[in-house]
């Protein structure tokens, strides 16, 4: 440990808690705390409401949850009194000016400050403000071994309070940020251009430490780092990885600097829309506890492409997929079902339906005669396969993944209580050409951490195939909706970007088609809310960003 204030070395913790493990979290910082003392650190930061696990949502509202937290951080605390490393860790706390989220700093056996987050974002997937009580004051830097350290806590850096030049002006030699900062695509470049601007009004150099795991439908994606006074970048620790990394920083001039820390490399957008996916459906399976997972493998791009996260994610042997044809399903499927699961080496089954939809079609016979056969019917199949998988699921224990992309889900082409079933979806929100360029590029790279195979794990012909539903003869997507190009534009401007019809019609679109998907994506609405959670890709996912009404009129006659 260095005794001089000119040199400091500060770990950051990039670690994967769990929401509500307490005792599981205090184990992890402890480690990270004696391999940071291993490496040298005088400082050990970790990321926000470490302690907790992020987002802890409504559970802060349980006193016995929050005093909990807050023993845990008493002692780590206590930990600090061997002379290793100090910490800056997350907890939520319990004072007189409300319930806050809050940094600890101890060192030297005790705790030796508190900093409450000023700034509570409420909006998209943060709704902190029904739980927690802003600090009532503007945070001042804490004096760690001689070294005035500011520590703005995630959204303090975001919004325009102007923590970081308030805590500049009052001495702060460095600026510290723990964060639980969810994955969406280009994120990362967004939070640099974030850091960069209060690097900039604050004159001081800023360390972003970010967490990483899968929370339900939010994946943090690690990818911490720093930026110098000189807008320079100091380090970049590895994305999707859990990791820490010590950092030196010297005292040079008037100010500080990074003399040595990782260099990673940011993946590309299709890697990291691929590893984020995988690692969401690996955290919601192993840390809900179960042992594997199901899957109904159809021979289309979809099913396909989860089957290879579900390995990835997982290993071979903790997938299972299972073809269920009937008379719709064609040779070429059911062997392009067959070449995926073996290139994968995953389990592969195969239960043909057609004695329960064919008892279903009896059974209800005398309450549908007079009618003609339409989508219900078509929509039997689909229940019975995923009543199969159900069944499954609750003999072996398996979690069922559900495969719907989310061109699919906007539009309503799902059948609640058949091919919706499931715990999870990882491609909820890809639309289906991003399920396509994922595939492709599944297929020529294996990314970091995957326990699937390399080659080709998705077979050519499910790529270049028109994709279709199988559920009458010669079915395909394309015969009641758009090509997928158009689809997919209409439905990224009508839900990410919140664009007028005129504004749609205006990039190319025929106007009757836009009202007409407009009016599939407003009632498709109740499906939506009793479908799998899954893994936030977009700004805007089905869910925690988009909160629409189910029962809503409104139609933009534009």
């Amino acid at each position: 440990m260095s005794q001089t204030p000119d040199i400091l070395r500060i770990a950051v913790a990039q670690l994967n808690p769990t929401v509500g493990d307490i005792a599981g979290n205090l184990a992890k910082a402890r480690e990270a705390r004696a391999d940071a003392a291993r490496q040298g650190a005088d400082l050990v930061l970790f990321t926000e409401l470490f302690i907790a696990g992020y987002p802890p949502e409504d559970l802060v509202l349980k006193k016995a949850f929050v005093a909990a937290c807050e023993k845990a951080v008493g002692d780590i605390a206590a930990d600090t009194g061997d002379g290793g490393p100090g910490i800056v860790i997350g907890t939520p706390v319990k004072r007189a000016s409300g319930l806050h989220n809050a940094v600890v700093v101890a060192d030297g056996g005790k705790i030796i400050a508190e900093r409450f987050k000023l700034d509570l974002p409420n909006y998209g997937e943060f709704d902190e403000k029904r739980v927690f009580q802003p600090g009532p004051d503007m945070p001042g830097p804490v004096n760690f071994r001689g070294v005035r350290l500011g520590i703005p806590i995630c959204e303090d850096i975001w919004g325009e309070l102007g923590v970081s030049e308030t805590l500049a002006e009052v001495g702060a030699e460095i600026l510290l940020v723990p964060n639980g900062s969810p994955y969406y695509r280009g994120k990362q470049d967004v939070r640099q251009q974030v850091v960069i601007r209060q690097v900039i009004e604050s004159g001081l150099p800023m360390i972003y430490a970010n967490q990483l795991g899968g929370q339900d439908e939010l994946v943090f994606d690690g990818a911490s780092f720093a930026i110098n006074a000189d807008k320079s970048l100091a380090f970049q620790m590895s994305p999707f990885e859990e990791t820490l990394a010590v950092t030196t920083w010297a005292r040079e001039g008037d100010g500080w600097r990074c003399t040595g820390g990782p260099r990673s490399l940011i993946p590309d957008a299709q890697e990291a829309d691929y590893r984020a996916c995988m690692l969401g459906l690996r955290d919601y399976v192993n840390k809900n506890g179960f042992r594997d997972v199901v899957l109904g493998l159809s021979g289309g791009i979809d099913s396909a492409i989860c089957a290879a996260l579900a390995v990835d994610a997982l290993g071979e042997e903790r997938v299972r997929t299972i073809m269920m044809p009937y008379r719709y399903t064609s040779e070429g499927s059911l062997r392009d079902a067959e070449d995926c699961a073996r290139a994968l080496g995953c389990r592969y089954d195969i239960v043909p339906i057609a004695e329960p939809v064919e008892g279903f079609s009896q059974v209800l016979a005398p309450l549908f005669a007079g009618t003609n056969e339409g989508v219900t019917e078509e929509n039997l199949q689909s229940r019975a396969r995923g009543t199969i998988l159900m069944a499954v699921s609750n003999k072996f224990g398996s979690m069922v993944v559900t495969t719907g992309n989310k061109s699919e889900m906007s539009v309503g082409y799902a059948t609640l209580y058949g091919d919706m079933n499931g715990g999870f979806n990882p491609i909820k929100d890809l639309y289906k050409m991003q399920v396509y360029g994922l595939s492709r590029w599944r297929n020529g790279t294996v990314p970091p951490g995957a326990l699937g195979p390399s080659g080709q794990v998705i077979p050519p012909n499910i790529i270049d195939k028109a994709p279709s539903a199988e559920l009458r003869p010669d079915q395909t997507d394309q015969d009641s909706l758009p090509p997928y190009p158009v689809l997919d534009d209409i439905l990224e401007s009508l839900v990410e970007n919140e664009l007028s019809v005129d504004e749609i019609v205006a990039r190319g679109h025929d106007r009757d088609l836009v009202h007409r998907i407009e009016h599939l994506l407003y009632i498709a609405e109740y499906k939506r809310r009793q479908a799998a959670p899954g893994v936030k890709i977009t700004r805007k996912n089905f869910g925690r960003d988009r909160r629409y009404p189910i029962t809503n009129r409104f139609r933009d006659r534009t």
